[in-house]
């Protein structure tokens, strides 16, 4: 076997310098987590070699036997998991999978009702620059401004008043449970398909943590990332009425053969969550949201809507005189991680934004519980509000101990970077 070192140096060098970045940081951005080394393994594995246009028993290439078997039993351990009539396993990414809902039922110039995203939604859901928003028509719904949750009756009404074809919950950014039960009301009400995309929920939901979207939806999309903590791609449940629509939209339709070795790593990502391990992870997930959220909120940090019923918690920074991407450069300075994020109605715009995205999962991941996110609002706290060079560097070393006490995957970081490069 060639060690990637001695094929590639540079490259070698590179990815030994993620795998130390990656440990030396705390993780916050709420889109990320840290697969088991075992999912390393198989999105790695010999399964990259293969190409397999089709689904099992109906491959356009022969040799698909083994693959059949895989993305089978990714399909049962899916329906299984999320107790859904109907799976997809094959969509390479989140917005593949809403695409590929779109494709499967709506016309170009169909009428879409997502989440605004300035509010918390996401580019798919209709936003004019995504291709969601060039091929199919989209309005928004948003969030009250005094609660800075959904509002179910304005949402209702908008339906009403402009018909869409299609209805779609889920969001990259709101902290709260949304009631997939009151959706599904007003989608029958106006006669339109009900879509959700639970990318950043999946986890939660497989844990019990989150209500289900499932038995409300027509079609369901996420990734197997974030807090399902798994695969590097795309998923789509739906009613098993819709399934032929939406194998052909994924295939044929956007995609060419599927990515296999990411399909198996999906079957196993659904095996782990069918575990006792995976759901006492995802409570101390949600229990550490709520930790960090408590811990900011008593330090003078104004929360978005007051805190957060899941993994993540939206930080206005506009009390401590910052823009969100001057709360997000600082903290990167000591080695702690988040995004800068639009807020509800925020004056700033998308590339500076008043707030930050902060989540749970990936330290979570590495052990780490209540007093540690107790401990890390302190740092976050100290950081925005001194802005000194003195604290800065304190918080620096204190980050530094942190990490070096929840290692990533070894207890010795230096053997990462050789044991990663090799191939």
């Amino acid at each position: 076997m060639y060690r990637l070192n001695s094929v590639d140096p540079h490259l070698s060098e590179l990815l030994s310098k993620e795998v130390q970045r990656q440990h030396r940081t705390i993780e916050l951005i709420a889109s990320e987590n840290f697969v088991p080394p075992v999912m390393l393994e198989v999105q790695g594995s010999v399964l990259t070699n293969k190409y397999a246009e089709g689904y099992p028993g109906r491959r356009y290439h022969g040799g698909c036997h083994v693959i059949d078997e895989i993305e089978s039993l990714a399909i049962e351990r899916a329906k299984k998991l999320f107790n859904a009539e109907y799976a997809n396993v094959q969509p390479h990414s989140g917005v593949n999978a809403n695409m590929a809902v779109y494709m499967a039922v709506l016309k170009p110039g169909d009428l879409i009702l997502g989440m605004d995203l300035s509010h918390g939604g996401h580019l798919s859901h209709g936003s004019k620059v995504s291709i969601s928003g060039v091929m199919f028509a989209s309005r928004c719904y948003g969030v009250n401004r005094e609660s800075e949750t959904i509002d179910y009756d304005e949402v209702a009404r908008l339906a009403t008043e402009i018909k869409p074809r299609i209805i779609i919950a889920g969001a990259s950014a709101y902290p709260r449970v949304i009631d997939f039960a009151r959706f599904r009301e007003i989608a029958d009400s106006v006669g339109a398909y009900f879509m959700v995309d639970m990318a950043h929920i999946a986890g939660l939901v497989a844990a019990g943590v989150h209500p289900s979207p499932v038995p409300y939806a027509d079609f369901v999309t996420s990734t197997t990332t974030k807090t399902m903590r798994g695969a590097r791609g795309g998923i789509i449940l739906c009613k098993a009425e819709y399934g032929h629509k939406i194998d052909k939209a994924i295939f044929p339709g956007i995609q060419g053969g599927p990515i296999l070795q990411n399909v198996a790593a999906k079957a196993l990502t659904f095996k782990l969550a069918m575990t006792e391990e995976f759901r006492r992870y995802e409570r101390q997930v949600a229990a550490n949201a709520k930790a960090l959220s408590l811990g900011l909120a008593e330090r003078g940090f104004r929360l978005v809507s007051g805190g957060t019923d899941n993994h993540l918690m939206l930080v206005d920074c506009r009390g401590k005189d910052l823009t969100g991407r001057q709360a997000e450069e600082s903290l990167e300075e000591v080695g702690i991680a988040v995004n800068k994020n639009m807020i509800p109605y925020d004056p700033a715009p998308p590339a500076v934004t008043s707030g930050i995205r902060l989540g749970a999962a990936a330290m979570t991941t590495r052990g780490m519980r209540e007093t540690e996110f107790r401990l890390i609002g302190q740092m976050i706290s100290e950081v925005l509000t001194s802005r000194s060079s003195r604290v800065t560097e304190r918080v620096k070393g204190e980050v530094s101990d942190l990490c070096n006490a929840f290692p990533l995957y070894f207890d010795r970081v230096e053997a990462a970077g050789a044991t990663l490069g090799a191939s």
